[in-house]
């Protein structure tokens, strides 16, 4: 059945990040379950566009599947013999740095071959002009491949983490690591096909911690299956949407929690929303629009300058 409330807290995303949510009694808000379908006008929605000030952009896999990010979701997303579930768990690390450690070597060397396409270069080109206007857009990803912040994006929430920063298992520090290799016993590991025998890498020479006397073993600082979400990061999160005007869906399932409640709850409270997407989503029908097709066409022309924009 679904929930009838929406608005949420940040304790409540933490603790409950990949279970779903429990409505939440602080504001009554009812969600309105016999929603007209959305429009796909884009004048309408660039009306909504040209009066907003702050704008709150959430993304997921589907924008960087256009730069040919694979995605390992669904029909024939494998690395080897394991889809993603498999690997990206605290579990997994523990029973097999080694072999997780291949996982994300080899997604961080894809990644460097890889550039924001023109759906991410719209998103920043946007962000900069508005800036100048005093209005704000905030980037809200699930994305840990950083193609938001190759564009130029400035304002960006990636609730997921990064491929490229590390975390230790001892001491915790966080750190932005861009090295290719990572560490020299992964150098040409990683190979994707079926049939590659793991490279049983011992945890010694494995990606270990700079600091100080600590040498600690470092794991991808990116949030897994099972794990919640980092708390600071939904603060910030939470108080973006509380405060947008126009709130854009891109390349996202609406599948994934807690992000899957972010945009309804934006529409709960009488600001327009709209999706881009490929297909519809179990959300669809909540958004007052949807523009279906590849983010990278749709999305350029709706983030455009507007007529009214004064140019400074």
């Amino acid at each position: 059945m679904l929930m009838s409330l929406l608005q949420f807290t940040t304790r409540r995303l933490v603790s409950q990040a990949y279970c779903g949510l429990k409505a939440s009694s602080s504001k009554k808000q009812k969600f309105c379950l016999e929603m007209a379908r959305p429009s796909s006008n884009m004048a309408d929605f660039r009306e909504a566009f040209a009066k907003a000030k702050h704008i709150a952009i959430i993304t997921g896999a589907g924008v960087s599947a256009e730069s040919g990010v694979p995605t390992f979701r669904g029909a024939g997303g494998f690395w080897r013999k394991w889809q993603a579930q498999e690997l990206a768990t605290p579990e997994a690390f523990a029973r097999n740095p080694s072999r997780v450690w291949e996982f994300y070597h080899y997604r961080r060397e894809v990644m460097l071959s890889k550039h924001p396409n023109p759906a991410h270069i719209a998103i920043a080109e946007c962000e900069r002009r508005l800036s100048k206007q005093g209005r704000s857009v905030v980037v809200i990803t699930q994305n840990i491949d950083e193609l938001h912040r190759k564009a130029g994006t400035k304002h960006l929430l990636e609730i997921h983490g990064s491929l490229f920063k590390t975390r230790c298992t001892n001491c915790g520090n966080v750190a932005a690591n861009y090295k290719s290799p990572i560490c020299p016993a992964l150098a040409g590991k990683g190979a994707p096909e079926p049939e590659t025998e793991d490279a049983t890498i011992p945890v010694e020479d494995l990606p270990q911690c700079e600091e100080d006397g600590c040498n600690g073993l470092l794991r991808p600082h990116v949030v897994w299956f099972g794990e919640t979400l980092d708390p600071d990061v939904l603060t910030e999160v939470e108080k973006e949407l509380d405060i947008c005007d126009l709130c854009l869906v891109v390349g996202t399932s609406s599948v994934v929690y807690p992000a899957a409640m972010f945009a309804p709850q934006v529409s709960a409270r009488g600001v327009p929303v709209a999706e881009f997407n490929m297909e519809a989503t179990p959300a669809t029908n909540r958004f007052r629009f949807h523009f279906p097709g590849p983010c990278g066409t749709t999305l350029p022309p709706a983030l455009a300058r507007h007529q009214t924009e004064i140019i400074s």
